[in-house]
């Protein structure tokens, strides 16, 4: 494998011991067909800036994300880089390559590591957030910045301000089963209410209450009885003095004929 120059220290642009000198490759590969002879051309090429890929991956590390997950979006924003730099416009790949490399990775952590999907313009506004009051409460008494101190500092609006706090709890999110604190195994999950399977019955009810005024007192009575108080029919029988099977044949009349009315009112 070819062993790439590395440049002179003189250069003010040059500022890192991992930038060769591949300006010569390049040119070598605008002008060469597709074909083996290139492809091993631009690995050589892969590999030589390499070192550069990663000493960016590092200015990412401790943020929720793998160093080996970094080193290949890093790598992955090289070899994009490489594939689009054109010579002939007279800028160095270096130039071109370290905003390429960076926002691969950027665009990684946006895509891939917030836990709730957040527009690009908010985690913007996060970020500005979350470095000024970094930097504000570095002061003597180092206190946490008001909003309005933190819109000052940044030149944002006050509500922009509190758009980038509410995205700073949504990098992460908190599992339902996390203890609350001070709650002695209380956790986030049972601060959730259930769905009370009665309010499916509330329509029911108030389309039946008309209906239910209507009746004579005996049938309205032998409902309650029985649907309300969960009486069988035999106790419903003896409390009112008739038999078991005029209950059943009143229960059936009733229950016939408040349907026949409700569906046709409705």
């Amino acid at each position: 494998m070819r062993e790439f120059a590395r440049p002179a220290r003189a250069g003010r642009s040059l500022r890192h011991h991992d930038t060769p000198d591949t300006d010569e490759a390049f040119e070598r590969l605008t002008r060469m067909a597709e074909g083996p002879e290139r492809e091993a051309l631009r690995q050589e090429v892969i590999t030589a800036w390499m070192p550069m890929a990663e000493r960016l991956a590092t200015r990412f590390r401790n943020r929720g994300e793998d160093d080996d997950d970094l080193r290949q979006v890093a790598a992955l924003g090289l070899v994009k880089a490489v594939d689009r730099y054109d010579p002939g416009r007279g800028t160095a790949f270096a130039s071109f390559a370290v905003p390429t490399v960076v926002g691969e990775i950027k665009r990684h952590f946006r895509d891939h590591l917030w836990s709730l999907h957040v527009p690009r313009r908010v985690q913007e506004l996060r970020n500005r957030v979350r470095r000024a009051r970094v930097e504000l409460s570095q002061g003597v008494d180092a206190r946490s910045p008001s909003v309005r101190e933190v819109a000052a500092h940044t030149g944002l609006t006050e509500e922009e301000v509190l758009l980038g706090l509410e995205a700073i709890d949504s990098f992460s999110t908190l599992s339902l089963d996390a203890e609350l604190p001070g709650s002695d195994g209380y956790a986030l999950k049972d601060t959730i209410g259930a769905g009370d399977g009665a309010m499916d019955l509330v329509v029911d009810r108030e389309s039946a209450k008309p209906c239910l005024r209507q009746l004579p007192d005996r049938e309205r009575d032998i409902l309650y009885l029985r649907f309300f108080r969960g009486m069988t029919q035999s106790q419903i029988a003896r409390n009112m003095g008739i038999s078991q099977m005029h209950v059943s044949r009143l229960l059936s009349r009733t229950c016939t004929r408040l349907r026949t009315q409700i569906l046709a009112d409705a």
